[in-house]
């Protein structure tokens, strides 16, 4: 399995009791969307690790306990702390038309309800403050802060995001 075949989700946060139980900490939008998940990847020093699901509960602001398979004392657990969460492209949940994955839309061209066509995605920066899409209009950096309801569509065949920004933000880079 390769890591670029591969998309990170999160992180082994801490333990989770003393019978090799986990809590992940998934930097994804809705974790209840992994629940159903039957193997995860972990980054082993630099090696792309799979393990195996016995079960899975949810916790709450993006937490859910894993019990992985052999992982069966605090001392195995231990060793997961802080390792890197991966999932293979391929078995990533379908999300619904206003949801996306972050590394499934660049290059999709974006258009807004009110200004129409604005640019193609180059990035969707992830800082935790304020999640950003990177939008290349011509030469022109166009940032569009993601918030609820900024999403109107993803329309994944035609490999376009419509939004649907701020009154005036688009025309303060584009003007």
């Amino acid at each position: 399995m390769q890591k670029e075949n591969c998309i990170y989700i999160g992180q082994v946060a801490r333990l989770h009791g003393f019978k090799g139980e986990v809590s992940l900490f998934l930097d994804v939008t809705d974790p209840s969307d992994y629940l159903q998940m039957e193997i995860f990847v972990l980054d082993i020093d630099a090696c792309l690790t799979p393990f195996i699901v016995e079960y899975i509960k949810p916790k709450n602001k993006g937490f859910i306990m894993v019990k992985f398979k052999g992982i069966d004392d605090e001392r195995s657990a231990q060793r997961l702390l802080k390792k890197n969460i991966y999932l293979p492209d391929t078995v990533l949940p379908e999300l619904g038309n206003t949801s996306f994955y972050d590394h499934e839309v660049v290059g999709y061209a974006v258009h807004d309800v009110s200004f129409g066509p604005i640019g193609n995605l180059v990035e969707v920066l992830d800082h935790s403050a304020n999640p950003l899409l990177q939008i290349d209009k011509d030469g022109i950096e166009v940032l569009v802060p993601i918030f609820d309801g900024l999403i109107v569509e993803v329309k994944r065949k035609e490999k376009i995001l419509i939004i649907k920004a701020p009154e005036g933000l688009i025309e303060l880079y584009l003007s």
